[in-house]
């Protein structure tokens, strides 16, 4: 199954996982709506819902930059709208936007809290709303949400409770949604990493240069999104996946291409089940 001609709507897709999973798209000749708040370029953050769309086309996809701030039911709707308006329909939704603070709640402002639930838990639940009617219309639909499996233990929740429910909140919207979308036979399914992964978050907020160089590269969870949007909707859904061990299921052996700096261990992500084996040595590779 190619996805040359399906459409996808990308929620922070101007840098980092969104555009990575954007791009593995764009090379089948896939269309996609890059929908993000990065109009302008930021001190900070590289990329632009311009400069994306410029990758995705040169690619070999088709663009649509969209400004969107996910808080706007109103704007999200239209987005949706215009998304399948342009491009003649809409397969594919990746709820990928979100907000991170890794504070305990004693540390945590309630307006930030209101902001990483806005943008996780409600957005998630906003951006699938309104993709629902397109979706249904579509002959392989999908739903992902990067999110993680729902390993409800307390050493997830006790060093940052604001960020975990509002990370967790999209992994519920997975649980509720494949059961109410399974007669329509849209796919809706979760995907987390085992590893950090080398985005402007894990640098800027979690670990600086240092976790970068000790992360995998946004690219193992673009194939690993590709590998479920080629999969049978009507089959495929419900599922908490995690990146290297569904790779693993589809045949994939070669993992230390997506490693930043292989002479150094992987950094291990939050939220991963303990009973979660990697199909690979996360150690140093030797030479």
């Amino acid at each position: 199954m190619s996805l040359k001609g399906k459409t996808l709507f990308v929620t922070g897709a101007s840098r980092g996982i969104g555009k990575a999973i954007a791009l593995r798209a764009a090379r089948d000749g896939a269309n996609v709506a890059v929908a993000a708040k990065t109009a302008e370029p930021h001190p900070k953050l590289e990329g632009t819902i311009f400069s994306a769309a410029e990758e995705i086309e040169a690619a070999g996809g088709k663009a649509l930059p969209i400004v969107l701030d996910v808080r706007d039911d109103d704007a999200v709707k239209a987005a949706i709208d215009q998304t399948a308006s342009h491009f003649g329909g809409l397969d594919i939704l990746v709820n990928n936007a979100s907000a991170i603070q890794l504070t305990p709640l004693t540390q945590t402002d309630m307006k930030r809290f209101d902001l990483m639930h806005q943008i996780n838990t409600r957005g998630t639940l906003a951006c699938s709303k309104h993709a629902i009617e397109h979706l249904s219309k579509s002959e392989n639909p999908h739903i992902l949400m990067l999110s993680p499996p729902l390993d409800m233990q307390e050493k997830w929740f006790a060093p940052f409770t604001p960020y975990s429910i509002a990370k967790y909140g999209m992994s519920l919207v997975v649980l509720g949604l494949a059961g109410e979308l399974r007669s329509k036979s849209v796919a809706v399914n979760a995907l987390w990493p085992r590893t950090t992964i080398a985005t402007a978050a894990i640098k800027n907020i979690i670990g600086g240069d240092k976790m970068i160089q000790q992360s995998r590269t946004p690219e193992i969870l673009a194939d690993a999104a590709y590998e479920i949007f080629t999969s049978p909707s009507r089959d495929f859904t419900g599922q908490f996946l995690i990146d290297d061990t569904f790779l693993a299921s589809r045949g994939v052996t070669d993992f230390d291409r997506y490693r930043v700096d292989p002479s150094l261990a992987l950094a291990p992500d939050f939220f991963v089940p303990d009973d979660s084996e990697a199909p690979c040595d996360l150690g140093p590779v030797k030479s």
